[in-house]
């Protein structure tokens, strides 16, 4: 008996620990639990909407704008120069190394190019190729390659490139390098590229009246210039330059630029007496990227070169060319100034493209052409833009002194 109610008491036992074991543990599971979904509750913060990134650019049905928007640091430097440019596109370069905005930088970059007179140098368009991204718009197939891979990208170095051809300013071939390494071999810049190395050197040189590439813009200069290039039909041309201060009763004090060739003065010459010639302008003509401002002396008359008849089928007074006399009525080929609507007898540019400079003129011309003295001489000169201007002030001036000499008579 007494070994079965051992027995008995230890089978309880077991059973109450067991219990017991079974309720700590639950207790133990809802606690981690419950503690577990408040730290889930307070680690989830409430949704936010997505924010939306607004780019300063213009609305889709509104033509397409290159111009910078927002890296418009170009217009606020003051000391405006190669160093400050380099200085801005490296400060770019160095502040966004994810290129960040580069096309928009490129065409600020482009705009502001005669701000600080580097349209005309290589080193700074070299720079601008530098900071497009390399190796990342490079096409891989065929299709890549023909619908212009990154075409966005692949425009903005389209247009440097026809900046530059604008310019005059022809590429080397570290620049073929760099786009082969940002657009690839078979890219449109590099097939750009490629046009521009075979044609701008040919035509480089192909002009016959060859100007400095640094072309000063002294007035006196490009004047010579101006007046060579015209008077270069007759290689004889002589260029003078006369100063108004030596001519009596002159009022513009400013210089002159003249060109007359021995065949115009000698057509001055055989002009008939009080035959007019005529001052005409103003005309201009382009020095690169300068305009000239030049005057004609002309004649308007054509001089008579008849030569007689000859029967061809009259063998009685044959000319033979080595033994008869040298003939008489054979008739002078006109020279390259006698054209179909008169004479040019001369070209000249002024300082001040005045009135009386161009009879200063004529009073030059005097000295070596004694002849101008039995014509009569015609100026048949177009007003330029201020003078018209001031005219029109003038008049509207007149107009309203009358209406107020008017108004004052009414009252």
């Amino acid at each position: 008996m007494n070994h079965r109610a051992c027995q008995c008491f230890l089978a309880r036992r077991n059973v109450t620990l067991q219990w017991i074991a079974a309720r700590s543990s639950s207790q133990l599971i809802e606690k981690s639990e419950g503690n577990f979904w408040k730290n889930a509750a307070k680690s989830v913060k409430p949704r936010r909407p997505p924010e939306v990134r607004r780019f300063a650019t213009k609305p889709n049905h509104d033509p397409p704008n290159k111009e910078l928007v927002s890296y418009d640091d170009f217009g606020g430097i003051a000391n405006k120069n190669k160093e400050t440019y380099l200085e801005m596109v490296n400060l770019y370069k160095d502040s966004e190394r994810l290129r960040r905005g580069h096309v928009e930088f490129i065409y600020s970059a482009l705009r502001h190019m005669k701000e600080f007179g580097v349209e005309k140098d290589l080193q700074i368009y070299k720079a601008l190729v530098d900071v497009f991204p390399k190796g990342k718009m490079i096409p891989r197939n065929i299709f890549q390659v023909e619908f212009m891979h990154y075409p966005k990208h692949q425009q903005c170095a389209i247009d440097l490139l026809d900046q530059m051809e604008q310019n005059g300013v022809i590429p080397d071939w570290d620049m073929e390098d760099q786009l082969v390494n940002v657009f690839g071999r078979k890219g449109h810049p590099v097939r750009k590229y490629a046009r521009m190395m075979y044609w701008m050197p040919k035509f480089k040189n192909a002009s016959p009246w060859c100007v400095p590439d640094s072309l000063s813009s002294d007035p006196y200069q490009l004047a010579r210039y101006a007046v060579e290039r015209i008077m270069s039909v007759d290689i004889a041309t002589k260029i003078s330059t006369f100063k108004t201060e030596e001519i009596p009763d002159a009022l513009d004090h400013t210089w002159i630029v003249s060109g007359q060739s021995p065949d115009q003065q000698r057509l001055l010459a055989d002009l008939p007496k009080n035959t007019p010639v005529y001052v005409e302008g103003r005309f201009q003509i382009r020095i690169m990227n300068h305009v000239v401002t030049y005057f004609v002396l002309r004649a308007d008359i054509k001089l008579a070169r008849s030569a007689t008849e000859e029967n061809y089928d009259d063998v009685s007074n044959m000319y033979i060319p080595l033994f008869s006399k040298p003939r008489e009525d054979l008739v002078v080929k006109p020279t390259v100034h006698e054209q179909e609507d008169g004479i040019i007898l001369g070209i000249c540019c002024t300082g001040t493209s005045s009135r009386d400079s161009l009879l200063s003129w004529i009073r030059s011309l005097e000295k070596e052409n004694p002849r101008l003295a039995d014509l009569t001489v015609v100026f048949t000169l177009k007003a330029p833009q201020d003078e018209t201007s001031l005219a029109e002030v003038e008049t509207e001036v007149v107009r309203r002194e009358t209406d107020d000499e008017k108004s004052e008579k009414t009252k």
